[in-house]
């Protein structure tokens, strides 16, 4: 059995997956705040999803984990999480401890794109764009996650696009995370209600111009993570995630109609069918939580690291095994 733990702020997605890489069991348990109680929370999640019939910590190969921060694929630990109140935490090592299992550890979109490119049956290069309180993606090529040299490669929103513009969370200026986010909504259009990204598309739909033109920027902003996307890594296929996935065709539509627009001024765009990549994950699948455990599937830390490293490893292992959820 393979479990996988989709570590945010406020909860834990976990599941198992058996041998023919079904989902067997789900729960979903709030997350603590701090490294110990970050720490205790993952180790209770482990236990209570393996906590069914004909499943035990026993049978258990493998534990992956998707947590936000600056991961270390290779040592397990987590640095800088600020959502989770984690400066630092040896987390594969100590939960490792507790739980008898080899663990692994990985960046949480860098683990839903993994999850999302498997579950969605998609084939040869394809991104994750996680759209939540900040904006990145994560990279598949041929079933294996991409990180680049110091692992950085998805961290698309923190490039700066409005020169001058806001101060973005990186220290730097006009960055896509201040115009295509969820804080960038927040900013934007203040509202009392939650999420304010509803709010936002309810008064464009009732004809606010104000909220027409916020609406227009954060489409803009998000067709131009696409664009950076696809013009830099070429990915057959951009995965839209996170939060502001929810609004789902209210999104997506416009998104799209930016994208056309462009292609309409530009053959070059025109030729790369920009708008046709782009869809939007469905809410029903644990993407994270899967990849995840497809991530530990790789085998534990410091062993062979078949998904970022080898063409034949999570692609191989995976083909011809049907997904349910």
């Amino acid at each position: 059995m393979r479990v996988g733990l989709d570590i945010g702020g406020t909860k834990i997605d976990a599941v198992v997956l058996d041998d023919d890489l079904n989902v067997i069991a789900k729960v979903r348990i709030p997350t603590g705040l701090g490294p110990d109680r970050v720490l205790a929370s993952a180790e209770r999640a482990v236990r209570e999803v393996v906590a069914v019939p004909d499943v035990s910590l026993r049978d258990v190969s493998s534990v992956g984990i998707g947590i936000p921060g600056m991961v270390d694929a290779a040592t397990g630990e987590v640095r800088h999480a600020v959502n989770l109140e984690v400066e630092h935490l040896a987390l594969a090592d100590e939960l490792a401890l507790r739980i008898g299992a080899p663990v692994r550890v990985e960046n949480d979109v860098k683990a839903a794109a993994l999850g999302a490119y498997h579950l969605l049956g998609l084939s040869g290069s394809a991104a994750l764009l996680n759209l939540g309180t900040g904006l990145a993606a994560g990279i598949v090529v041929d079933g294996c996650l991409w990180r680049g040299a110091e692992g950085g490669a998805g961290e698309i929103g923190h490039i700066p696009v409005v020169p001058g513009g806001v101060l973005c969370s990186c220290g730097q200026r006009g960055c896509l995370e201040t115009i295509a986010s969820g804080s960038a909504v927040a900013r934007l259009w203040p509202s009392k209600t939650e999420p304010p990204a509803v709010a936002l598309f309810d008064a464009a739909d009732a004809g606010v111009p104000r909220a027409q033109e916020v609406r227009r920027a954060l489409a803009e902003g998000v067709a131009s993570a696409v664009r950076v996307l696809v013009l830099t890594v070429d990915v057959g296929t951009v995965v839209i995630a996170g939060g502001l996935s929810n609004l789902g065709d209210r999104l997506l539509a416009p998104v799209r109609d930016v994208l056309r627009d462009w292609s309409a001024d530009s053959a070059f765009l025109a030729s790369l069918g920009l708008a046709s990549r782009v869809r939007m994950l469905p809410p029903e699948l644990s993407a994270a939580a899967v990849g995840a455990a497809l991530v530990g599937r790789a085998g534990p830390v410091g062993g062979a690291a078949l998904v970022e490293q080898t063409g034949t490893g999570t692609r191989e292992l995976l083909e011809g095994h049907p997904w349910k959820s």
